[in-house]
């Protein structure tokens, strides 16, 4: 390393392979996937490659068969089935249902991962013409989007501003998300207390966005609804927005509910 490197760009290059090896391995075949095959879909030399799943093999977050194949190892996924920011997916899915029910149009819960938005779940309602432009799983840099935006607008303003600095990049696809724009965006969205995005993704679609509130008040989550834009119409935008922070209202007191028994398990 050279002599003046952070000391902690070793570990996290480590991470980051590591994540690269495990992404490799959850996008490959049930079966599993052979070391070459993983070392040239991950970018890394082979000795590296094996150095790395040997470590993960090792804590039970890789599993290599007989066949000498290696797949995702039942450790890793006891702790995705038990790590509680997914938890929020069954706690807020009734409000999803309601508000789809009640609008008529899709809705999604979306959580930060990183600098990302990930979409935890939707609903779409019974209205005849649906706005998915977001799927189960899909992820956008913070920002882009109704529900994105709402994630980065209420973040801390430093952090905020952080995100905004280093996701250019990642932005370039979206356009009408440039710093200038995202920064003005933000400063709205607080300023109304919701996140609108009036057809900077898909022309014909709007979208407004509310922050989830957990524990101790820290940003957990957004509920988003999407529509065609001729229904959102000031008057209905109002309404719209109303009936998100009444469901976001109602689990952020299931997530401070379920916050003693959480803790109770590990005392």
């Amino acid at each position: 390393m050279p002599p003046n490197a952070p000391e902690e760009a070793a570990p996290v290059k480590t991470i980051d392979r590591a994540a690269a090896i495990l992404s490799c391995l959850a996008d490959g075949p049930e079966e599993g996937r052979r070391l070459s095959d993983i070392a040239l879909r991950s970018g890394l030399g082979k000795t590296t490659t094996h150095r790395l799943l040997s470590a993960l093999v090792s804590v039970g977050f890789v599993d290599r068969g007989e066949n000498k194949l290696y797949r995702l190892g039942y450790t890793l996924y006891a702790l995705g089935s038990n790590a509680r920011r997914y938890d929020i997916a069954d706690l807020a899915r009734p409000s999803l249902l309601r508000l789809s029910a009640e609008t008529g149009d899709t809705v999604f819960l979306s959580v930060r991962d990183g600098d990302e938005a990930l979409c935890l779940d939707r609903s779409t309602g019974d209205y005849p013409i649906q706005t998915l432009t977001l799927k189960v799983g899909d992820r956008r840099p913070l920002g882009v989007g109704a529900g994105s935006l709402a994630l980065l607008s209420f973040l801390p303003e430093e952090e905020a501003e952080r995100i905004i600095a280093t996701n250019e990049e990642s932005r370039l696809p979206y356009p009408n998300f440039s710093s200038e724009t995202l920064r003005a965006l933000v400063a709205a969205s607080r300023k109304q207390g919701f996140a609108f995005n009036d057809g900077r993704i898909v022309s014909e679609m709007a979208a407004v966005a509310v922050p989830v509130f957990g524990p101790e008040g820290g940003l957990t989550a957004a509920l988003s609804l999407a529509a065609i834009r001729q229904r959102m119409t000031p008057e209905r935008i109002k309404s719209l927005t109303n009936a998100l922070k009444r469901e976001a209202a109602a689990l952020s007191e299931l997530l401070h509910a379920r916050e003693p028994s959480e803790r109770s398990k590990h005392e």
